[in-house]
């Protein structure tokens, strides 16, 4: 008998000792997968977001060894828009990951939007062989010149002991001024492959401040101080350079009154006396009158891509100050007088040492009455369909002065931009450099997962929901809680919009809808649709208590957008 238990202890020992053994040979063999994964631990990565494939399986297994959280999404197109709201929140890229051919292509839209927004971002694909590379071959596209217009930098990965530098390259570029995204492609032969014990993770580096010259500095001041009506046009930039105290404090002293990009929503407290609010939507709106009336823009972390030279200085009137941590772009309607190249908050702080204003901005103040008055006007208005207006004012009175709206694109977008009024930089994310579709549930997890704390709000049309509704289900397996509003008007309503504004008329973009509370349940979450105008804050704040993620219907009426078309028009004739 005891002869029985001793082999029986010996044969689980010899087990045991095997599985070890196995684990030490695993470690020895370190292949390509394995020390990329190592690397992105390098980098402080937390999540990938993303879809397994054939091509990537040795990726897949590395990840699970790592700390690293995978998030398994329904469409690649999720994954990029999760990574790339993740990077806008963090400043850190977000990682998404897909394999060769369709996998990569869906990756396309998601990581254009990134780069072309300045959110940090790296895309990780799959690849054939490059033994298979030559041929024509299954799935085979060339990714690097596929992603090389939409990405700051992409490369394959060609021998294993180059994925250190490749990996610490990549974030490199997607990180540094202006972000952006970064592609790397790594073909399945060469994830296999043996990396030596010698090769290491490079380490990541932070890169010292840049301060702006003294004499520019000096020159802006003198303009500042000659100028009579200044107004600052805050840009994306300034978010990223997290100067909104600085550039508060600024336009407080000065006595200068701001205005804000679709992308810099909160970079001066909406109801601080010098908030003129958001520039951007296509009509001319109160904000494009104090910007002709200046005689000196003083343009902050300003990129051309949010709103174009040529919608606020047409005939080239403007005198220009131009400060951020880069060079000012090259345009022929955006020629600064003064460019204050560096660290965007020493930058303000610098040149308000150095001048003084002490005239109100009289003009500018009368216009923000009249903002005022007509934003207050909706706050109780009772119609249902509700108008986009009261929708957004009931938002404003549930959600928190730091909790976050995610913003899809279409007619409510250019709603959000107008009437959605923010205290801080960041807490309403709009795609508007790439605009892109579908953006606002994904964006809406990352949201989530970055602050669990705080209430998010994706806030959609039907139009971009349908895009990308599947990541719900993600969000739901996830135990990822947020809420989701429809703007339900059955069609593309900012396109509908336009057409009749330029037509009077609307052609093939009408649709129908599925019961969107149904829709919810079949995913096991909560729906609830609105029946009328007093339900929304209830039911929003119903909503907000949930672990599940919930969608909410609301049926708007969008004949507002017509009738703000002519209420515009008819403004700029007075003011």
């Amino acid at each position: 008998m005891c002869s029985v238990v001793f082999g029986l202890q010996n044969a689980e020992r010899n087990i045991t000792e095997g599985r070890d053994m196995s684990k030490i040979a695993m470690k020895r063999e370190r292949n390509t997968a394995d020390f990329m994964v190592q690397c992105l631990e390098e980098e402080g990565v937390e999540y990938i977001f993303g879809i397994p494939g054939e091509e990537n399986l040795a990726v897949m297994n590395a990840i699970e060894e790592s700390d690293i959280r995978f998030i398994t999404v329904r469409h690649e197109q999720g994954a990029a828009f999760m990574a790339d709201v993740y990077g806008r929140l963090t400043g850190k890229a977000g990682v998404c990951l897909a394999t060769l051919g369709p996998g990569a292509t869906n990756l396309i839209t998601g990581v254009a939007d990134a780069d072309s927004d300045g959110a940090p971002l790296v895309a990780i694909t799959g690849q054939v062989g490059t033994e298979r590379m030559h041929i024509t071959s299954h799935q085979f596209l060339d990714l690097t010149k596929l992603f090389e217009p939409i990405t700051k930098r992409t490369k394959m990965v060609v021998r294993p002991d180059t994925m250190g530098e490749i990996v610490r390259l990549a974030f490199k570029y997607a990180e540094s001024e202006k972000p952006g995204a970064a592609h790397i492609d790594l073909p399945v032969n060469i994830g296999k492959m043996p990396v030596a014990d010698t090769e290491k993770p490079l380490k990541k580096k932070i890169a010292p401040r840049e301060l702006a010259e003294l004499e520019f500095i000096q020159d802006a001041a003198g303009l500042i101080f000659q100028a009579k009506s200044p107004v600052i046009l805050a840009g994306s930039g300034a978010v990223r350079a997290r100067a909104a105290k600085e550039l508060t404090k600024f336009a407080q002293k000065l006595k200068i009154p701001v205005i804000n990009t679709m992308m810099a929503k909160g970079i001066i407290p909406f109801d601080n006396p010098y908030s003129m609010w958001t520039i951007g939507i296509p009509q001319a709106d109160y904000q494009n009158k104090i910007m002709e009336k200046a005689d000196l823009v003083i343009a902050v972390g300003y990129d051309i891509v949010e709103y174009a030279p040529a919608k606020w200085n047409g005939d080239g009137k403007h005198s220009i100050i131009h400060i951020d941590a880069r060079p000012a772009h090259i345009n022929k309607l955006y020629q600064p007088e003064v460019e204050v190249v560096g660290d965007i908050s020493d930058s303000l702080a610098q040149i308000a040492r150095r001048t003084a204003r002490n005239a109100e901005p009289q003009e500018a103040l009368e216009i923000k009455k009249a903002m005022v008055e007509e934003y207050r006007q909706y706050q109780e208005d009772p119609s249902f369909p509700m108008k986009p207006q009261r929708i957004l004012s009931d938002i404003r009175k549930v959600m928190g002065r730091d909790d976050i709206l995610i913003s899809d694109v279409g007619a409510h977008k250019m709603w959000i931009a107008r009437d959605y009024q923010c205290y801080e930089p960041n807490t309403c994310i709009i795609s508007n450099g790439f605009a892109t579709m579908g953006i606002s549930v994904p964006g809406a997890m990352a949201a989530k997962l970055v602050n669990p704390d705080k209430k998010v709000l994706a806030v959609s049309g039907d139009g971009g929901f349908m895009m990308n509704c599947q990541e719900l289900e993600t969000a739901r397996r996830e135990g990822i809680p947020f809420v989701t509003l429809i703007f339900n008007d059955s069609s593309y309503g900012l396109i509908k919009w336009k057409q009749m504004d330029q037509y009077g008329k609307s052609c093939f973009v009408d649709f129908t809808n599925p019961n969107f509370v149904k829709l919810a349940e079949s995913m096991h979450m909560i729906g609830y649709r609105i029946e009328k105008a007093e339900d929304l804050v209830p039911t929003l704040e119903k909503a907000f208590r949930q672990t599940v993620p919930v969608l909410i219907d609301c049926p708007v009426d969008y004949s507002e957008n017509t009738k703000l078309t002519e209420h515009l028009r008819e403004l700029m004739g007075k003011l």
